[in-house]
């Protein structure tokens, strides 16, 4: 079962990476990355609600939603709990980090609308897997948005010291970057 649990998380981490393979969660991506220091606490924030959602919806799913012939509200059910979750993470952050809080600005309340989180959380269930590769999958996607996210953010900081030409400068260069970040990241496919 280690096997397995190493597997699901290396391949949700690299090889179907959510951001530059699957395409979820650009909108934090984007926006966030301007510095490190906001990328690494959106990561960290959406890292747990991806994780704290996979681990709600699974169980909901298989023995309330599942057995009661109630599939079809599995979107709404998943969206409440993220709504929720989030709430709990930004009342967290800002009582216990203000500064963080500030940073992360409007992107913090749209982690509720992140398609990255209900891309995982539905993943899990139409993949039929069990919980313990669910919240592998979790797990790798979180560490994997989070590798994008700082890798990312790292790299528009050094930019922001080098002359780039006019035409280029904010977005386009950075969506070059993300699509040389994705060419790199499909060299793992043949890995798992």
């Amino acid at each position: 079962m280690t096997i397995a649990f190493i597997s699901a998380l290396v391949s949700a981490m690299l090889i179907n990476n959510i951001i530059l393979m699957q395409f979820l969660g650009i909108c934090p991506f984007l926006g966030v990355s301007k510095k490190i220091d906001a990328s690494i606490g959106m990561s960290a924030a959406v890292g747990f609600v991806m994780l704290l959602s996979s681990i709600i919806t699974w169980p909901i799913f298989h023995y309330i939603l599942k057995p009661l012939s109630l599939e079809y509200m599995m979107t709404i059910v998943f969206i409440l709990i993220i709504a929720s979750t989030v709430q709990i993470v930004e009342m967290f952050l800002k009582k216990k980090s203000p500064n963080l809080y500030k940073s992360l600005g409007v992107y913090l309340p749209l982690i509720t609308t992140n398609c990255a989180i209900l891309g995982v959380a539905n993943s899990n269930i139409t993949a039929d897997s069990t919980f313990l590769l669910s919240t592998s999958n979790a797990i790798g996607s979180a560490l994997g948005f989070a590798l994008v996210m700082v890798a990312f953010s790292a790299i528009r900081e050094k930019l922001d010291t080098r002359k780039i030409p006019k035409s280029f400068q904010g977005i386009p260069i950075s969506l070059v970057i993300a699509s040389l970040m994705s060419m790199a990241f499909f060299g793992f496919g043949g890995v798992i």
